[in-house]
């Protein structure tokens, strides 16, 4: 008989027992629409590994991950090439976890996996809204002719809350037309204050890991100089931790972009941060 102790591929401090907990961490391992370059595909995996290199204790929020009760469920299976089908799978399989009542905890892959999500929460939720982290817009309606494009996530997540329950924060790139629907809508934000309008809703956090400067994440597959700096970044996950957060994801790192590891390193250490506000 084996004696071990053997690792273990699951993100550290989880929970191993679905019933009891109360997040989901869901691997959502697509990248079929990037625009620039691929391969965020791989970061669930990765970010899995690197999460035996942190701590589990955040002195920054004084809580440990123990605290958060999250399960990790692993990594759903997409049929390759097929957009409409994964984001079904994807939106079906959230709709279940918040069925049994509980919170999901997203991990990607590209900024489009952020759209089923939406959809699925929102059928729970109907005064549901979304603060959105990021250096892009992500508000076209197409991307070449494509309406499923990670750079049209956004524009269609605000038919489904309405554009002004959206938050903006780290956006520094778009097209002109897209930079016209944040002033309309004044879903860009400049300080804190700025989210008090949504402190009667149920926020979903969607964290594009470009938001942060190159400097500090290079591995993405659209990087953006002049980003946030990671203590800016937690900053703002301060300021949430008294919102209702009712669900999450971070997505867009592109790990093989970053051979030293230290993009995933950050990922892992931003993932472990949010979840300590939820």
């Amino acid at each position: 008989m084996l004696r071990g102790p053997f690792l273990d591929r699951n993100w550290m401090g989880q929970n191993p027992d679905y019933e009891t907990s109360d997040i989901v961490m869901l691997g959502l391992p697509f990248d079929g629409t990037v625009s620039y370059r691929p391969g965020s595909r791989f970061a669930p995996e990765q970010i899995r590994l690197a999460s035996w290199g942190l701590e589990e204790y955040s002195p920054r929020f004084d809580k440990h991950l123990e605290d958060v009760n999250f399960h990790d469920a692993g990594d759903l299976e997409f049929p390759l090439g097929n957009t409409y089908k994964s984001l079904e799978v994807i939106e079906q399989n959230v709709e279940d976890i918040y069925k049994d009542g509980k919170r999901v905890f997203g991990i990607g892959g590209e900024h489009l996996v952020t759209l089923p999500e939406i959809k699925a929460v929102s059928k729970f939720y109907k005064d549901l809204a979304i603060v959105h982290f990021d250096a892009h817009t992500d508000l076209r309606e197409e991307y070449i002719g494509e309406e499923m494009s990670h750079s049209a996530v956004i524009r269609h997540a605000s038919k489904i809350v309405r554009a002004h329950n959206i938050k903006q924060i780290g956006i520094r790139s778009g097209m002109k037309e897209e930079f016209e629907f944040m002033k309309e809508y004044n879903t860009l934000c400049y300080k804190y204050s700025d989210l008090d309008s949504l402190k009667d809703k149920k926020i979903f956090v969607t964290v594009d890991l470009d938001v942060l400067d190159p400097s500090v994440m290079p591995g993405t597959g659209t990087p953006e100089s002049g980003g946030l700096q990671f203590n800016e970044l937690i900053g703002w996950f301060e300021y949430l931790k008294s919102f209702d957060i009712i669900g999450a994801d971070v997505v867009e790192l592109a790990p093989d972009y970053d051979a030293s590891g230290v993009s995933t390193a950050v990922a892992t250490k931003v993932i472990r941060e949010l979840l300590m506000i939820m």
